[in-house]
């Protein structure tokens, strides 16, 4: 089990004491196996993964790496893959797999999302992360905090109320060791309001999930340090200012996507709720090799969603996804 300790000290020192007293409460409910039907098995399956120790340890390439073929010491393992290891069918029971990739001790997970691509999109835009504590809003199972630490930073709090994110956080950490990240079954709402404790903050792919897209960027403003960053990534349409996109239903067959601005509508809503020095460093259309069906994420993803005849299109005829990243700073 993680000790969470260090995160309270962390949040103490950042003056966040608000949730430092309240958080050890909130992860007892959270981590409750009464609340969830697969959590005691999940969590079963993370304590029955050994403690790796390991040299191996990369977290600045596209593909995070703990360990190597070498150090595993399940003793079963063939180099051949005529038959698995006990860890990679440990690592399959958690499926899908979502973010990454991932290689942990000679396992590579390939993952739904090449989300090694949105990093490179941002990591040269963004301030330096060396010694800041940070926030990632929406982080599925982590693999951008890994990225994070692996920048420098000096503490990395994920949240995501998707338990099954949280359980696959939780078997890499166990893989990696001790470490200051740390991805909590929460969302922000969850969260004092008013914090204003962390340097930077990230909200990649959860805006548009938001029926109020306002609240949401007023809650990331008030998490943030006067000064702290905002780097903010979520779908867009082609427009002018003003623009705004409510599907009627679904949205590349997803029913919780809600409000897909232009990029001028969002920079006006990041002016609104107080931000200032706004910069949109990227504007990118998902292809079908960044979001795909994989052998770790066996379900219908992005190929599936769009129109067959015109992938400008998604299957309901609306704009296919569109994604941008704007860099803001908070008051």
């Amino acid at each position: 089990m993680i000790d969470y300790q260090p995160l309270y000290n962390a949040l103490v020192d950042a003056k966040a004491e608000a949730w430092a007293e309240i958080l050890p409460q909130q992860l007892e409910r959270g981590f409750d196996p009464t609340k969830h039907g697969n959590l005691a098995e999940w969590q079963a399956l993370v304590d029955s993964v050994p403690e790796l120790p390991t040299a191996q340890r990369l977290l600045d390439a596209d593909t995070v790496q703990i360990g190597s073929v070498d150090e595993y010491c399940g003793g079963e393992f063939i180099r051949s893959g005529r038959l698995k290891s006990p860890l990679h069918s440990q690592l399959k029971a958690l499926h899908p797999w979502r973010k990454g990739p991932y290689n942990l001790f000679g396992i590579h997970i390939d993952t739904e999302w090449r989300s090694d691509w949105k990093w490179n999109r941002l990591k040269n835009h963004i301030a330096p992360l060396e010694h800041r504590l940070v926030l990632d809003v929406g982080c599925g199972n982590g693999y951008h905090c890994w990225r994070m630490l692996g920048a420098g930073a000096k503490t990395v709090i994920g949240i995501d109320p998707m338990m099954l994110n949280v359980m696959q956080f939780q078997l890499v950490r166990k893989l990696y060791g001790e470490a200051p990240v740390y991805v909590l079954p929460m969302g922000i709402e969850d969260m004092p309001y008013g914090l204003k404790a962390f340097d930077t903050a990230f909200s990649m792919g959860v805006l548009y999930h938001r029926r109020s897209p306002i609240d949401h960027l007023m809650e990331l403003r008030d998490c943030l340090k006067p000064g702290g960053e905002l780097v903010l990534e979520t779908l867009v349409i082609d427009g002018g200012l003003g623009q705004v996109l409510l599907p009627e239903d679904r949205y590349a067959r997803m029913r919780n996507v809600w409000f897909l601005p232009s990029c001028d509508t969002l920079i006006g809503w990041l002016k609104r709720c107080g931000f200032k020095n706004i910069r949109l460093v990227d504007v990118t259309v998902t292809s079908i090799e960044e979001q795909r069906t994989t052998e770790w994420m066996t379900f219908h993803s992005l190929k599936d969603f769009l129109d067959a005849e015109n992938p400008q299109l998604t299957c309901e005829g609306l704009p296919a996804p569109k994604r941008a990243i704007v860099i803001a700073n908070a008051a």
